[in-house]
């Protein structure tokens, strides 16, 4: 009897099947876009070229008002006490690619040394620090979403080298009522290593505190930290998403 139940079970199973043809699950509703991945240091066809090295600071501000003055040339240097520099153009949900470069002569220790950072949205703050040998809070070094989220792993390569970050983020999205919606999430990958797993961002970057959750535009500017140390930037782009 049971063996006669399983028949007409997979009977029925395999006429459901051939009931079904393949095309009612075939999408054709959203055609990809076309997009040229980019060899070598060139970015894909689609992204905007924030600092390609060829000294052209004109997609940058100063974040005191004012054009940008840090150094510009192959790469973009920190001019210590210059001030931060941001993007004249506004982002929101996007991946972001940049390389950084701590000074090849090391000075300093825990936050002094390599100090800067990328802030997204000007408000979440990615950190950039020589984490080489270099001892610091767990949530401050290289990588880590500062004073939140301490990264995976430490990838962080010898003073003096180039290295990249590659970069997901969600933007928080807030009520009318100025109520938050949703959280920023964010994945990063340093020198090919992820180190941070699509994690929830608590607020704002705060050095003394808890993160604030203050409502603020869809898009806002990406801000890159003076901290005083001439830690050295190249090939920024990003592809909105």
């Amino acid at each position: 009897m049971k063996k006669f139940i399983a028949l007409i079970f997979f009977s029925g199973l395999i006429l459901n099947i051939h009931a079904q043809k393949p095309e009612e699950t075939e999408d054709w509703s959203r055609k990809p876009e076309v997009v040229t991945p980019g060899k070598g240091m060139l970015p894909p066809s689609d992204a905007i070229v924030l600092y390609g090295g060829a000294g052209d600071l004109d997609k940058w501000e100063s974040e005191r008002e004012g054009p940008a003055k840090w150094t510009a040339g192959e790469e973009l240097t920190v001019a210590a006490r210059a001030g931060g520099i941001k993007t004249r153009q506004s982002f929101g949900d996007m991946q972001l690619h940049i390389e950084w470069r701590s000074p090849a002569e090391v000075k300093g220790d825990g936050q002094g040394r390599g100090n800067s950072g990328i802030f997204l949205m000007g408000k979440y703050e990615v950190q950039v620090l020589d984490s080489y040998n270099n001892l610091t809070y767990y949530n401050g070094q290289a990588g880590s979403i500062y004073k939140q989220i301490i990264p995976l792993v430490n990838a962080t390569l010898p003073p003096g080298e180039w290295q990249a970050y590659d970069i997901i983020f969600k933007a928080p999205v807030f009520n009318e009522d100025g109520s938050k919606k949703s959280s920023p999430y964010v994945t990063v990958i340093h020198n090919g290593v992820l180190i941070q797993n699509h994690v929830e961002i608590l607020g704002t970057t705060e050095y003394i505190g808890a993160p604030k959750q203050t409502a603020h535009p869809a898009k806002l500017p990406i801000s890159l930290q003076d901290h005083g140390n001439p830690v050295s930037y190249r090939n920024i782009w990003v592809r909105p998403l």
